[in-house]
This record gives C-alpha cells, sequence and structure tokens, in this order.
C-alpha cells in the first residue's frame, strides 16, 4: 500500500530514502529481507504504508503507541538489532500478511512487550496492573487487555519457567481469540530469530517454544479466531515449519528426542 501525506502521523526515526520504484518493492519485500536491507528505518517506512488503510484518528493513535514503544526499548537489543525492529516486524505482519486493519490490534502489537520488559517506567514502581491502567488510559481499556493477555507472567518460585510460560500462554489465549493473533506474530518471529541465535540459549529456547507449537496451531484455526481462512492456513503452515526447524535443533544439540525433548512435530513425548 502507498500511504498518503496524512500517513506521516506516525513518526520516523529515519528515512530510507527511497524512490518510487524502491518504495513498491518495499511494500512487497518479506519483513526480514527489509531488516537486512534497510533495517529499523526501513521496517517503520513499511509500517507508514500499512497503516494508511486507517482513519487518521488510529493513525494518530498508533504513531503514539510507536512513539512510547520506541522510547521504553530504546536501549534494548534483541540478538544483532534493534528490539524496534521487532515489534515493528510484529506489527507489520499482522497488518499485511494477517490482513488485519484495527488500530487496537495494532497498538497491542507495538507495545506486547511494554508492561513485560518496562513496567517501571510506565508507573513508578513497576506495579503490573498499574501499568496496565497506564495503557488503558491512553490507547483504550481493549488495548491494554490485549497487551496484558499476551505479557508473560512474573515467575513463581519453585515453578519451571518455562511450563510457566506455556500455561500462561494458553490460558489466555483460550480467553481472547484476539490476543491469538498477535501471540501468533510474535511467535513467527521469535521462531525465525533462532536462526541468529547461538551457543546454548538455542536449545533453551527451542525447549521452550516446541511445545507450545501445537497449542498454537490448535487455537489459530479454531473458528472464533478472527482471521480469514486462508490466513489461518498460512499460519498453521508456519508453525508446522518452525516444528522442524525446533526439532532439527534439538537433535543437533541433544542428538535425538529423548524424554522430555520435543519429537519431529513439536510435541513433548508423555
Amino acid at each position: 500500500m502507498v500511504p498518503d501525506e496524512s500517513a506521516e502521523q506516525v513518526p520516523a526515526a529515519a528515512t530510507v530514502g527511497l524512490d518510487p520504484a524502491e518504495r513498491r518493492l518495499l511494500a512487497a519485500m518479506p519483513l526480514h529481507a527489509i531488516t537486512s536491507v534497510h533495517g529499523e528505518a526501513g521496517l517503520r517506512e513499511r509500517l507508514l504504508m500499512e497503516v494508511a488503510q486507517l482513519p487518521a484518528a488510529d493513525r494518530e493513535r498508533v504513531g503514539e503507541a510507536l512513539a512510547l514503544a520506541s522510547r521504553l526499548h530504546a536501549r534494548d537489543r534483541r540478538q544483532r538489532e534493534p528490539y524496534a525492529n521487532h515489534l515493528l516486524r510484529v506489527t507489520v505482519r499482522i497488518l499485511s500478511h494477517y490482513r488485519v486493519a484495527d488500530a487496537d490490534v495494532t497498538c497491542a502489537a507495538l507495545l506486547h512487550d511494554a508492561v513485560e520488559d518496562h513496567a517501571g517506567e510506565l508507573v513508578p514502581g513497576g506495579v503490573r496492573e498499574a501499568a496496565f491502567a497506564v495503557l488503558a488510559g491512553q490507547f483504550g481499556e481493549r488495548t491494554a487487555g490485549l497487551v496484558a493477555a499476551v505479557t508473560n507472567p512474573v515467575w513463581e518460585p519453585g515453578r519451571d519457567e518455562h511450563e510457566q510460560y506455556r500455561e500462561h500462554v494458553a490460558a489466555s489465549l483460550e480467553a481472547s481469540p484476539w490476543a491469538r493473533v498477535i501471540k501468533a506474530s510474535d511467535f513467527t518471529d521469535n521462531a525465525v530469530g533462532l536462526i541468529h541465535t547461538t551457543g546454548p540459549r538455542l536449545s533453551r529456547l527451542a525447549g521452550k517454544y516446541s511445545p507450545l507449537v501445537p497449542v498454537l496451531r490448535e487455537l489459530i484455526l479454531r473458528p472464533d479466531t478472527p482471521l480469514a481462512a486462508g490466513v489461518k492456513d498460512m499460519i498453521a503452515a508456519q508453525l508446522d515449519s518452525a516444528a522442524g526447524r525446533f526439532a532439527a535443533i534439538w537433535h543437533d544439540h541433544d542428538a535425538g528426542s529423548g524424554p522430555g525433548r520435543p519429537s519431529a512435530t513439536g510435541r513433548v513425548p508423555s
């Protein structure tokens, strides 16, 4: 999509300086290709193109969400890139690949890690409930509720951290069909990101994410998930690919699928 002039309400940290032909290409490029070629500025430009379809008031609210996310995550890194790249890809994927034109969901996607990572910068003391209230006051109750649904819980001492994470994801997505949309994009970006991870962290993350694949796949394919049938099938296929990637990682690092290790289907054997 080519933005109209009013779409410039969404601020960008830098401009890519593309000519019209390059802008048309940017609109069709895979998100990780944009990241490699143009970096954060290119992803911001692609977001501009996608939100042009929204009403002016919604574009302004998305701009505010992007500005807040950029401030909160300004010093954060994700592997070898600014953390903002992850937030932008998650959001653009929802707008472009999932064909969702919803300002609440867009804002929640941009802010999906805000409370989990930076509650203390939203409210003194960093109390999560108060931080969600701040988001609700600025972006609305629905946006804040979606952020809450995809925010990982504070670790409970004595619990297996990954097991607690998976239980929370399954329960929160069961109750919130729109949160499934955000989590699917987030999960997809994280699964791709494993390609750029090395060392013990790679195997640890594969063990964290792999058992969630069949759970998320089943939730996405449910009738009440608010996505078109073709989009659901696309996400399911991507999750199947992720399961194979996780299984390969476990095979390389642990020489097989022993007790507690994911099988080739992404399931943990009982």
